[in-house]
C-alpha cells in the first residue's frame, strides 16, 4: 500500500460523518475535563484540529513527524500550551487526541478489512500525535516552573534601604549559585540606584553555613566592594560561628555582626551618624 493509498476509506468516512465525528470528539473531551474549559473554546480547538488532520490524509501523510502534519503539531502545540497553563494533568492534556479514536469505534464496526487496517494504522498516528502533545505539555510545565522559580527567587532576595546610605539584604533559606547571582545583581545595582557605601548582608534566616555557602556571601561581597562599598555580614549565631571555626572558613577583614541592630549600628556610624541612649540621632 503507497502513501497516497494509506487512508482512502478513513478520509471518506471523516468527511462524509465530518460534523457528527467532530462533534462526537468534542463531547468526549468535555465529558473528560468536566466544564473547566468552556464549550466554545474546546469546540474552536478540536474543530480545527480535526479539519488540520482530514486534510493532511487526504495528503497521504501518515507520520506524525513530517512536513505535510506541521499545522497538525503547531495546533497541538497552541492546545498543550494551552492545557499546561490552565492546570490541566498530562492525562487531561492527551485525552484531547486519543478521544478521537474512541469516537470512530463505533462507526467502523461494520467496517471493511480494507476500513479496520485503515483505523489501526490512524489509530498509531493518533498515539504519535498523542506523545508529542504530552512533551509539548511537559516541555510548557517545565518552563512554566522555571519562570515561578525564578519569580521566588526575585522576591525571596530583596534590598532594603534601612538609611541614608545603608542598604540591607536579609537572606532566608538555602544560598546556592543561582541565588547568590541574584542576590549579587540586585545588591549591584541598589548600590547605584541609592548610591550607598554600606551593605550589610544578614543571615539570620540562613539555617546553616558551610564552606559553599560562606563561598557564594565572599563573592557577593567582594564584588559590592569593587563598586566602593563597605559589607557588614550580620546574623552570626553561636551555632554557626562555631560551624565556621570547625570548618576553617576565613572571613578575612569582613566585619561580622551578632545582629541587624548591631550592623546597623556599625553602619551608621561608619556614614558620620551618631546614636544616643534615648534613640535620637545626629551627625
Amino acid at each position: 500500500m503507497t502513501q497516497q493509498d494509506a487512508f482512502p476509506g478513513m478520509v471518506k468516512l471523516l468527511t462524509a460523518d465530518g460534523q457528527e465525528l467532530a462533534t462526537g470528539w468534542v463531547d468526549r473531551v468535555a465529558g473528560s475535563l468536566k466544564g473547566r474549559i468552556s464549550r466554545n473554546e474546546l469546540d474552536r480547538e478540536l474543530t480545527e484540529l480535526y479539519t488540520a488532520l482530514v486534510e493532511a490524509l487526504r495528503d497521504g501523510v501518515a507520520d506524525a513527524h513530517a512536513d505535510g502534519m506541521s499545522e497538525v503539531r503547531a495546533l497541538l502545540t497552541e492546545l498543550s500550551r494551552n492545557r499546561a497553563r490552565q492546570g490541566f494533568s498530562p492525562t487531561e492534556t492527551a485525552i484531547s487526541v486519543f478521544a478521537l479514536k474512541h469516537v470512530l469505534e463505533p462507526v467502523l464496526q461494520d467496517g471493511s478489512d480494507q476500513d479496520i487496517r485503515a483505523y489501526l494504522r490512524l489509530g498509531r498516528l493518533l498515539d504519535d500525535l498523542g506523545l508529542f502533545t504530552i512533551e509539548t505539555y511537559s516541555r510548557t510545565r517545565e518552563e512554566i516552573i522555571s519562570s515561578q522559580a525564578d519569580q521566588l527567587l526575585e522576591l525571596s532576595t530583596p534590598v532594603i534601604k534601612l538609611w541614608d546610605g545603608v542598604i540591607a539584604v536579609p537572606l532566608v533559606g538555602t544560598l546556592d549559585s543561582a541565588r547568590t547571582q541574584v542576590v549579587m545583581e540586585k545588591l549591584l545595582q541598589a548600590l547605584v540606584d541609592t548610591g550607598s557605601e554600606q551593605a550589610i548582608i544578614d543571615i539570620t534566616g540562613v539555617p546553616a553555613v558551610d564552606t559553599q555557602v560562606a563561598q557564594h556571601l565572599l563573592k557577593t561581597i567582594v564584588a559590592a566592594r569593587l563598586m566602593g562599598a563597605e559589607c557588614t555580614v550580620s546574623g552570626i549565631r553561636p551555632q554557626i560561628a562555631q560551624t565556621i571555626v570547625a570548618l576553617g572558613i576565613e572571613f578575612g577583614d569582613i566585619v561580622t555582626k551578632a545582629s541587624l541592630a548591631d550592623a546597623l549600628r556599625l553602619a551608621l556610624k561608619k556614614s558620620g551618624v551618631e546614636i544616643t541612649r534615648g534613640g535620637g540621632v545626629g551627625r
